[in-house]
Formats: structure tokens, sequence, C-alpha cells
């Protein structure tokens, strides 16, 4: 065994065709997409230590390749059975996941028609694979004797600064702070270990566990009448050590978080623990001081952490000492083994949805997950997505409902403004003349304003006026996006990049027009229309360095910035009682997407931007500017109607059997060539109906047809539909004809049941 905790075989050949009768056997996954398990003979040395959940390495089809995969099962060998090929070496001296992890994952690639193994891959984190709870750091000394060689040696300005920090120093200095103090970048350092003048130590460095740490505790908030009897419906699971899936229906400001906490409190009372999932958008410092600041122990978990980061949370979080979890979606599989509830805040964010394989959705693994470990689920949200609402009016689920702000504030009133005959926007400026004066009105009276534009960019369509066509990235069907601040024209699906084209690529005319209005635009406008305040942009462009979100919004949060500007990560998950006007500038961009969901995600996105004014005693309004005034989700977001909303939309979706009404899993296939790729799409779809004359229930085969995205990142797209009223109809369709799918091997193919992703 050596001192890695890893376990070689080389020498144990003998037990190779060993028979199997009264011994136990290994079942193995691999991070492929198949769905059985495979199985080996496990050597005499390893029958005492390997157990479910561990990773081990094992030989692999016929050239018998040596692959990593995980162990899901150990049982009795059967009597008879064919020789089988052993395991190579064990990985782990522990399990990464226990029995109830195991079998959620397994669940899941059934769900989602994808390989356990691929799952398993997915959800163990790299750092916890990689066991990175320490790391090395180099620190550098002067070499013993060093300094009779400096009476002679010539050195550089930055390489003396080197010596002379060292020479100070009492002990090893980092790479990082000797760089530094000296001024310096690493390569004076690597210059004087070539000469013999210094030299470098490794040292290992366990990770600081400063992250866990507790802000000043806060006492709870008092509750109103409304807070209290949410929590009085959500505690009596929790006291129960019962399942429900509870729905938090509250309107923006009603002060669903707090109930949460206060769940949780009880939860943590008790000694559970609870994991609390936010979208990633809101994972912001000030979402985590908050519950910091009411618990002890609150671990992070993120796409932004290190791995070694990453596996020391994993670390404290397994070992049962954190009362809370906070993360995005992947912290629905915190290994806490003591789990008393999960929480889904803004449960209708599409973030929630993976978009590669595992194509999970976190909100249907955590309904699992409680059911598995009888405990409460909460989904939150002042929109629900309709899959929830409709579970909620069946009684399939509990619906908590809080139709009050806090202190009985009111909505803000929302004014829908009709811009097809708008004076300012006709000369091509982006913010009509209702919104001009009721910016300006609300700087005067020193009230601060949100502006909220889904493009990000200067101008989002790069157009031939000769020839009409839109200029095109070269590996997308998506047209180019100018960004100014760049000087050059970029795809935002594969990030290609070139200088401004002085002429069309398809008729050779200069007559290249730049269209549309991106919030670099916007932003450029808005400073020039009202040059005495101070403005700030938030999207993914300006956003890029550590920190910079937290510290945008502080300044705004300060008052030192009047006018917020951005993308949808300003739509949601603020809170500033100063913003008296919030201002959608295009409704239009969310609602013509060639997207089921289009409608349901504009209002949506309008509801929960409105949300960020009216939240302190000034009140506040917001202005919608669209060219479709009468749409209905235009119509019922103005009224903050959602119930009005769902049964608007249910009624159309139910007309059409489309989800929440059916189980849809797309298949996308994707090659270098069109003609290929379609073909093959097409005889899938082929084979999928044959397969389907045998079923005994109705399943609905659409397609093949072109994507709507039909060429991304240099592949031809072609897609078609399963769709039937459940999942298992679905699975027990594709799986069928999966059997005799035969693919050219320059063909791939991707499955996403319940897809909210149409592109």
């Amino acid at each position: 065994m050596s001192s890695q905790g890893q376990f070689g075989f080389a020498e144990m050949r003998e037990w190779e065709h060993a028979a199997i009768e009264d011994v136990k056997v290994a079942e193995v996954v691999f991070n492929l997409p198949l769905e059985r398990p495979y199985t080996y003979s496990i050597p005499e040395p390893l029958r005492d230590l390997i157990k479910p959940g561990q990773r081990v390495k094992a030989p692999l089809g016929r050239s018998n390749r040596i692959v990593v995969g995980y162990c899901v099962a150990i049982r009795p060998g059967e009597s008879g059975q064919k020789r089988l090929k052993p395991i190579e070496e064990l990985l782990d001296s522990e399990p990464l996941l226990n029995g109830q992890m195991l079998e959620l994952t397994r669940w899941i690639g059934e769900r989602y028609l994808c390989g356990w193994g691929q799952v398993l891959d997915s959800v163990i984190p790299a750092g916890v694979r990689k066991k990175s709870g320490t790391r090395e750091v180099q620190n550098f000394i002067l070499v013993p004797g060093t300094e009779e060689k400096l009476t002679s040696a010539r050195l550089s300005r930055q390489q003396k600064m080197v010596i002379e920090v060292l020479q100070k120093s009492t002990g090893p200095v980092t790479a990082t702070d000797l760089c530094e103090r000296a001024g310096c970048s690493p390569g004076p350092l690597k210059s004087l270990q070539e000469r013999g003048l210094i030299k470098a130590m490794r040292i290992r460095s366990e990770i600081s566990g400063d992250d866990l740490l507790p802000v000043q505790q806060q006492a709870d908030l008092k509750l109103n009448v409304q807070q209290q009897q949410a929590l009085d419906r959500i505690l009596q699971p929790i006291r129960a050590s019962e399942h429900e899936t509870l729905l938090l229906h509250g309107v923006t400001g009603s002060g669903k978080t707090e109930v949460y906490i206060r769940a949780i409190r009880e939860v943590v009372s008790y000694g559970r623990q609870a994991i609390v999932l936010v979208p990633e958008i809101s994972l912001t410092p000030q979402t985590i001081r908050r519950f910091r600041s009411r618990f002890s122990t609150v671990a992070v978990l993120h796409s932004h952490m290190t791995d070694a980061e990453r596996h020391w949370q994993w670390q404290q979080i397994s070992s049962g000492e954190i009362q809370v979890v906070v993360g995005a979606r992947s912290a629905v599989f915190a290994p806490t083994p003591n789990l008393g509830l999960i929480v889904i805040d803004e449960e209708h964010e599409p973030s929630f949805k993976q978009d590669s394989t595992p194509r999970y959705h976190a909100r249907e693994v955590a309904r699992k997950r409680c059911l598995d470990e009888r405990v409460p689920l909460i989904l939150g949200s002042a929109t629900p997505t309709l899959e929830s609402w409709i579970r909620a009016t069946r009684k399939l689920d509990v619906l908590v409902s809080m139709p009050s702000r806090v202190e009985d504030r009111p909505l803000p009133p929302v004014v829908v403004v009709d811009t097809r005959s708008d004076p300012r926007i006709s000369k091509g400026s982006a913010i009509g003349r209702a919104l001009y004066g009721a910016i300006d009105r609300a700087l005067k009276d020193k009230g601060q304003v949100i502006l909220f534009l889904n493009l990000r960019g200067y101008s989002p369509t790069v157009w031939c006026r000769s020839c009409g066509a839109g200029i095109k990235c070269p590996n997308c069907d998506i047209t180019l996006t100018w960004h100014r601040d760049r000087q050059c024209v970029v795809c935002h699906s594969c990030d290609y990049e070139i200088t401004p084209p002085k002429a069309c690529p398809t008729c050779q005319s200069p007559a290249v027009r730049y269209l549309g209005t991106g919030t670099q635009k916007l932003d450029e406008e808005v400073q020039n229309t009202f040059p005495n305040a101070t403005v700030i942009r938030m999207d993914s462009d300006s956003m890029q360095k550590p920190g910079s979100h937290d510290e945008a919004l502080e300044k705004f949060r300060k008052g030192e910035v009047q006018i917020l500007l951005g993308t949808q990560m300003i739509a949601k998950g603020l809170d500033f009682p100063n913003v008296t006007l919030v201002g959608v500038i295009d409704a239009d961009t969310m609602l013509r997407q060639p997207d089921l969901r289009a409608a349901e995600r504009t209002f949506q996105l309008i509801a929960q931007v409105a949300g960020r004014t009216g939240r302190g005693e000034r009140g506040g309004r917001v202005l919608v500017q669209t060219t479709s005034p009468n749409d209905p989700a235009v119509k019922f977001a103005s009224k903050h109607d959602f119930i009005g909303f769902a049964q608007h939309e249910l009624a159309e979706r139910y007309d059409t059997q489309a989800p929440p009404f059916s189980s849809v899993a797309r298949v996308i296939f994707r090659g270098p060539d069109e003609m290929r790729t379609r073909q093959t799409a097409q005889a899938v779809a082929d084979r999928l109906r044959s397969a389907r004359r045998d079923a005994t229930e109705v399943v609905r085969v659409l397609g093949a047809a072109p994507a709507p995205i039909t060429r991304l990142r240099g592949l031809w797209r072609f897609h078609l539909q399963i769709a039937a009223k459940t999942p298992e109809l679905v699975k027990e369709l594709w799986q069928s004809a999966e059997q005799s799918l035969s693919l050219p091997d320059d063909v791939e193919f991707a499955i996403d049941v319940d897809p909210i992703n149409a592109r």
C-alpha cells in the first residue's frame, strides 16, 4: 500500500484466472454513455478493502485498456460464470459517495437517459477526485554561502532587490510575496536559481477554512402574520420528519428569505443540515453574508472555486460540521450526512437545468433526494415555473402563498409604453419619450434608476443595406455583434471575432450597418443624455474581474451611483430601497425567441425586474417599452397577475399538449457534413416511428428538422423530439430504438430530457 492510499497489483497476476465461485465480484461503471455496469473479479488483497462508491482502475474492451471507473456494487459471484477480468487498482481508501447518493446518481442516469458513470463523474468534483485538500506553495531561501559569491556576482537591479528581501527575511518567502516585495516578475527568481544563489522549497500547505468563518451574528427579524403562517406550514413536515414539496409563492419583497432562514434554524436545532440552492447569478457575497450572519458554519459551493477549495469544503460538509450549504445547481449533491431540508430559491431560473451531460434539472434531483431521505423540499419564487405551479394546483405539492409585501408596501405600478410611434425611438434612441421623462424626474427627486436590457455588446446586428443579409459568424448560424469598446465584431456562441468588415462578404458592398442597441450602446446614450448622473453597467463583459459584481452593487447601495443598467444579472435578488424607477428597454428581445417558454420567460423577467423597485418608503414605478403592448405576457406582467398568466399560458399549452402536459426528450445530432448529419437524424426519426407502432400508448415523434441554430461552432445541427404523457414512455421508445442505432463516426448525438433551451 502506498502512502497516497492507492493499491497496485501488477505483482498479483496469479489471481487473474482464479475461479470466482463463492467469492464476491464488483460492478463497475465508466464515464461512458452505457447503462449497464461491467462485472469484474476482485483480487484477494482487495476483498476486504473495496466498497461501493470507490474508484478503481480496470481493463475495458477488447484492447483491455486501463480505465478509471466507479465501483457501484459488490455481490456474490455466480457458479459457472465465465472467467472475469480482474480489477487492476483501487484508487480511494474510502468511498466518495454513500449508498443513498449512489442510488440517486443511478436514478439520474435512468431519468435523463445517460450513463451512470457519466453522472458520477459530473457529481463528484474534480478536486475531490484529485484529493486536492492541500496545495504546494513554492518558497525561496538563500543558498548557504551566497554572501561570499555576491561580492563577485554581477546582478541586475531587480536581482539585487530579490537578494536583499531574502537577506532581511527570517525564513522562506513565497514566490508571490518575493516578487511583490522586490517589485519584479518571476524572471529574476528563475535566473538566480539557475546561478545557484537562491533555491526553492516546496511546502505543502493546508487550505485554510477562512471561507467558513462566520461574520458578526445578527438576531432574527420579526415575522409578520403572513410570514408566520407560511413558516408554520413549512415546519409541519420538518417536525414530523416527513417529505413534502412546498411551493412558496411569494411576490417580490414579501420576505421569503427570512422564512427560509427560520425554517433552516429549526432544522439546525435538531442537529441536521440544510442545502440552499440559488441561481449562480445570485450567488453574490451579499447573499452569502446574509446566511453567515445567521448561522455559525456555512459552506459555499460554486463554479469559480479552485479544486483545492472545493475539496476542502466537501470534506467539511461530509464530516457533518457544516450547518448550511449554499450553492448553485451542483450543490444539490453536497455530501451532507444529516440532511434535514433543501431550499431552492428562484426555482424558475433556467440555470438550474444543466446544459451538458448529464442534463439534469436540480429541482427534480432535489425532489428525488428529499423523497428518498424523507426530508422537505421548499421551492420559492414570485414567478414559479408552470411545471411547479400545476403540481401545486393539482395538490401533488403544497402551495404556500405570500401575496403581500413586507409592511404591506404596494407593488409598483407598471406602465406599458408602446414604442411603435415614439419620436425618440424613431430617431434611433433606445430611451423613449416617456422613459426619458421618468428618469429625469427620478434623478431630480434624488432617487435611483435601474435600466434592464437583455442584449450585451454595442449593436447586436451587423447588416448589409445593399443585399439585406446579416453578417454571420463563419462557424455559427448567428449574426455577429458589434463591440465598440473592443473595436471588433464578435460571435456570442463561439467567441469568434474579427475587425469590423468594411464590405459585405456576400455582395462586397460597403453599405455595412450596425443595428439595434446593446448594453454598451445604452450605457453611452444614458451618459450623454444624463451627464450629471453616475452610471454603471453590469453585464458579462464589464463584470469579468473577480469581485467586480459585488463592488458595483456596493457603490449602488451606498448611493455613489444613480443609474444601474445591465442584463438579467440585475433582474433578481437586489434589494435597494432608494430605487424609485425601473425601465425595461425592450421587452420584445425575450418575447420573440423561437421557444416554447418565450412568453413564460418574458413574464418572469418583467415581474422580477419590476420587483427591484418600491421596496422603500418612497415607493417606485416601472416602465416597460415594447412594440407588443397587447401581448398576454406583457399585459399580465403589468398587472402583477401571475395566476392570470399561468391560467392563460397553461390553456395554450394544453391545446397543443406541450409541457407540462407531456414529457419531452430532444435529440440533437451534430456533424461537420450537412447532408450526412441530416440523413442520420432522419434515419433515427424513422427508426423511432417504426418502434412507436409497437407501443400501446401514444408517443409522438416530431422531426427530424434543422435546429433553430443550424450551425454552431463549425458543426451542422438537426434535431427531433419525442413526446409522451410520461417520462417512462419516452424512455421506453428511445431504448427500444437505441439498440439498433448505427451512426457515422463523424456524427454525434445528445439527448436532452425535459429541455428548456430550444436553440
